[in-house]
């Protein structure tokens, strides 16, 4: 699996459309493409300018193409499944390893 994720480096930030035509800004906290021959990769995202502790955090499928990103609905039980077992994984990975620290 492969995980693009690396907190030294600057936050990468999106833009997403609301309702209402308005762009809201988003932090890419993970980015990840599991081993399963699929080549679909996904991307977890925060509210950019969400201050709480306890963020809500949004999963997409996500394709590139010309430095342009476009993002898709994780509809599927069994596709959202992996995206979460995969999320929770990586971050408990992460918090052992600062706790380490």
């Amino acid at each position: 699996m492969t995980n693009e994720n690396n907190r030294e480096e600057e936050a990468e930030i999106i833009y997403i459309p609301d309702e209402e035509g308005n762009d809201e800004a988003f932090e890419v906290i993970m980015k990840f493409e599991p081993d399963d021959g699929t080549g679909r990769k996904y991307m977890m995202i925060v509210p950019a300018d969400d201050e709480d502790e306890e963020q809500e955090v949004l999963a997409f499928r996500y394709e590139e193409e010309n430095d342009e990103i476009q993002l898709f609905p994780i509809e599927d039980e069994a596709e959202w499944d992996m995206v979460e077992e995969t999320f929770n994984t990586l971050t408990a990975e992460f918090g052992s390893d600062e706790d380490e620290k």
